[in-house]
C-alpha cells in the first residue's frame, strides 16, 4: 500500500470504538511490529518488548480494570466536566482485534548505555519511539491503535507476568476499522481543542 506519509499522520487517530474485530492478519501485525522494532533508541539498547494478548479472559481483566480506573478519575471531576467525560469512551480493549503491550527494560545494555547518562529517561522516550512508529505504520496499513492509559502499571505487570524492573508503557487496542474520524474524539465531545502549531512555537528562545 502506497500512502503519503505527511497523509498518514494526519489520517492517524487515538481508536475506540471503530473496531471490527476481524480475525487476527498475523502479517500485517508482523509488519506492523516490525516497523516499530525498527525505532531509534539511545544507545541502541532497544529497551522494548511487545507482549500480544488476544485471550479473552485476560482481556476482561484488563477491561475491568479499566473502568474501575474510568470511575476514580470521574469521581475528581466537576459536575460539568464529568458530565462531557460520560460521554467518552476510553477503550476499544474487548473490540480491537488484539492487544499489544509495549514495556521498557531499563536494564537492556545497562550500565553503560550511550547517551542515557544524563537523561535517564532516554530510554523511556525511546520506547514511545517505538509505539509512534508501530502506530504510523498501523495506520498506513488501515489499521487504527488505540492507547489505553487509564491502568495501574502494578496491575498490568501482574495480568502478563512482566518480570520485576520492566514497566509496562502502553496497553495498545489493535486491529482493523471500520473508518478513522476526521477530528480526534476529545474534540468532536468538547473536551480539549488542539493547539495551533503558532501557540506553541519558538524561535532562539522560550
Amino acid at each position: 500500500m502506497s500512502v503519503d506519509f505527511y497523509e498518514v499522520i494526519e489520517r492517524r487517530r487515538d481508536v475506540r470504538a471503530q473496531f471490527t474485530g476481524e480475525p487476527l492478519d498475523r502479517g500485517v501485525l508482523m509488519r506492523v511490529v516490525a516497523a516499530a522494532h525498527s525505532a531509534p533508541s539511545v544507545g541502541l539498547s532497544q529497551p522494548w518488548d511487545f507482549v500480544l494478548v488476544t485471550g479473552e479472559g485476560t482481556k476482561t481483566k484488563f477491561w475491568e480494570h479499566v473502568q474501575s480506573e474510568r470511575e476514580t478519575f470521574a469521581a475528581g471531576l466537576s459536575p460539568e466536566l464529568a458530565g462531557r467525560f460520560a460521554g467518552i469512551r476510553i477503550d476499544g480493549v474487548m473490540d480491537a482485534s488484539c492487544s499489544l503491550v509495549v514495556t521498557y527494560d531499563a536494564s537492556r545494555g545497562a550500565p553503560h548505555v550511550l547517551g542515557r547518562h544524563a537523561i535517564a529517561d532516554a530510554g523511556l522516550y525511546s520506547v514511545c519511539l517505538a509505539i509512534e512508529n508501530l502506530w504510523l505504520a498501523a495506520t498506513a496499513e488501515g489499521w487504527g491503535v488505540g492507547w489505553v492509559s487509564f491502568y495501574r502499571e502494578d496491575f498490568l505487570s501482574e495480568l502478563l507476568g512482566i518480570p520485576e524492573g520492566v514497566r509496562p508503557v502502553a496497553w495498545l487496542c489493535l486491529g482493523p476499522v471500520t473508518h478513522l474520524e476526521t477530528t480526534p474524539d476529545l474534540e468532536r465531545h468538547g473536551w480539549r481543542q488542539r493547539l495551533p502549531l503558532d501557540a506553541v512555537w519558538h524561535e532562539e528562545q522560550w
